[in-house]
C-alpha cells in the first residue's frame, strides 16, 4: 500500500466508497477501529453487534491485503477496553490475510 491508499482510508467507514461525498462515520452508530495491515485506520460499523460477534472478530474483503479479493482478519484484544454506546467503541487488530 503507498501513501496515496493510506490517505484515502483514513477516517473512513469500511465498505463507503472512497468517493462518497461523506465516507465517515454516521452519528449514533458505534464501530470498532481497525488498527494495522491493509486496512489500518478505517473504522468498522459494529453497531448492534452483540459481545459474542464483536469477540469473534472479523474477515474483510479487501483489495489491498496479499491476496487480492482475499480478506483481512481483524480480532478484538482479550482486556482491551470498550465504551458503550456510540462512537468508537474498541480495536480490531490485524491478523493476517487469508484468500
Amino acid at each position: 500500500m503507498n501513501d496515496g491508499d493510506e490517505q484515502l482510508l483514513r477516517g473512513r467507514v469500511y465498505g463507503h466508497d472512497h468517493d462518497d461525498p461523506d465516507p465517515g462515520p454516521r452519528p449514533g452508530r458505534t464501530y470498532a477501529e481497525l488498527v494495522g495491515g491493509p486496512l489500518d485506520g478505517l473504522l468498522l460499523d459494529i453497531h448492534g453487534w452483540r459481545t459474542e460477534e464483536v469477540d469473534d472478530g472479523v474477515a474483510l474483503i479487501t483489495e489491498l491485503g496479499r491476496w487480492p479479493g482475499g480478506r483481512a482478519l481483524y480480532d478484538p484484544r482479550p482486556g482491551d477496553p470498550r465504551e458503550p454506546g456510540p462512537g468508537v467503541s474498541c480495536r480490531f487488530y490485524y491478523t493476517g490475510d487469508t484468500p
